[in-house]
């Protein structure tokens, strides 16, 4: 049998896709587990249908056996919207019926529309008591605790940010020239055809111009796109990429941008921090929270390809300023994202818990 622990925390697999399997990650390198007594259980993997299923079912059976052997103090799950929500809320259920304290850990961008536009009256009641229900809810950003406030009022709310490790930056800096670097799911909702406009107002100035395209999506869509773009030259589109690629693709990239509609606090564009990339992106979810224009990042409007290009005008023609503030996107997240800093909320959330009730 496992050693016994005091919080049982629950989502993608670390070797996953998407937010919450980078978060994880990062927690699981930085031995934030080992530390503070934490079993992660995963809940969900990328694989088929029915393997996914099963994997749902296993974790519901040990997390309903370890909350009754090994009596966890906590019970933490990493959620997004649709299927994942309703499996954690399950869980979360289960939980307070073993009478332990939960953590519902939101993550999903699209979890608003979630909520209000693809849930019925009795969805949106299930989410309502599912959120309330938890000892503490923990959103990314405070734009996102406000909305979470308004749809469930009586929810404990906490703001902690996603966190990135900074990496090593290599001596000679080697990023190229003209090269900029999208990381996320290639759709509408991430900006990615309003990213390949803008593209096409700059190919005649900036020949030298790439862009590359890490992540999954509906990339025969972007393909078309770059074909009737005539972009061809321009734009690598290299699919979903492992870590250590990704790592490879932020130190040669110039400029990083992800001109999203909505988002949450995106994992991709605080690694390009990180990694004291400048990044152009766009003043929506908990962006504003990490990215002051002009400062430490361009932000422009959503949808806006004139203004995006103008951005990445801006930056590819004054060396100077793309690296000032892609040196003042490394401070930030020194100071407000990195581990040390988000592992100490999280750690300490952990204690408070423990003791005998919130304030």
């Amino acid at each position: 049998m496992k050693a016994a622990c005091k919080v049982l925390m629950m989502g993608t697999h670390p070797d996953g896709k998407g937010g919450i399997a980078t978060v994880v990650a990062v927690l699981q390198e930085q031995g934030f587990f080992e530390r503070n007594q934490v079993r992660y259980i995963a809940t969900h993997a990328q694989v088929g249908a029915l393997r996914k299923l099963v994997t749902a079912m296993g974790a519901m059976a040990t997390v309903g056996w370890i909350c009754l052997v090994q009596r966890p103090a906590i019970v933490h799950v990493h959620s997004a919207s649709g299927s994942s929500f309703y499996r954690k809320s399950l869980i979360l259920l289960m939980a307070r019926l073993f009478g332990r304290k939960t953590i519902f850990h939101l993550h999903g961008a699209e979890f608003r529309q979630f909520a209000y536009d693809k849930s019925g009256p009795l969805g949106r009641w299930w989410i309502r008591r599912t959120l309330a229900g938890s000892s503490v809810v923990v959103a990314l950003s405070e734009s996102w605790s406000g909305f979470l406030h308004a749809l469930s009022p009586t929810a404990h709310l906490r703001v902690v940010f996603n966190s990135v490790s900074l990496p090593v930056l290599p001596q000679p800096l080697r990023e190229e020239a003209g090269r900029i670097l999208f990381l996320g799911r290639a759709e509408k909702r991430k900006g990615i055809f309003v990213l390949l406009e803008a593209m096409a107002l700059l190919k005649q100035d900036f020949p030298e111009i790439m862009l590359v395209v890490g992540g999954d999506g509906n990339l025969d869509a972007v393909a078309r796109a770059v074909e009737r773009l005539q972009l061809g030259a321009h734009v690598s589109i290299m699919g979903w990429i492992s870590a250590a690629e990704r790592n490879e693709q932020l130190a040669r990239a110039a400029i990083f941008t992800l001109p999203s509609h909505d988002e949450g606090l995106p994992m991709s564009m605080l690694e390009a921090m990180a990694a004291a990339k400048a990044v152009v992106v766009t003043p929506v979810g908990g962006i504003p929270e990490a990215v002051e224009d002009q400062v430490n990042g361009l932000l422009v409007a959503p949808g806006d390809a004139a203004a995006l290009a103008a951005a990445f005008r801006t930056l590819l023609t004054d060396v100077a300023l793309r690296r000032r503030i892609g040196e003042r996107a490394r401070a930030t997240v020194a100071a407000r994202f990195s581990t040390e800093v988000v592992m100490e909320q999280l750690a300490g959330l952990y204690r408070e818990l423990e003791g005998p009730a919130l304030p």
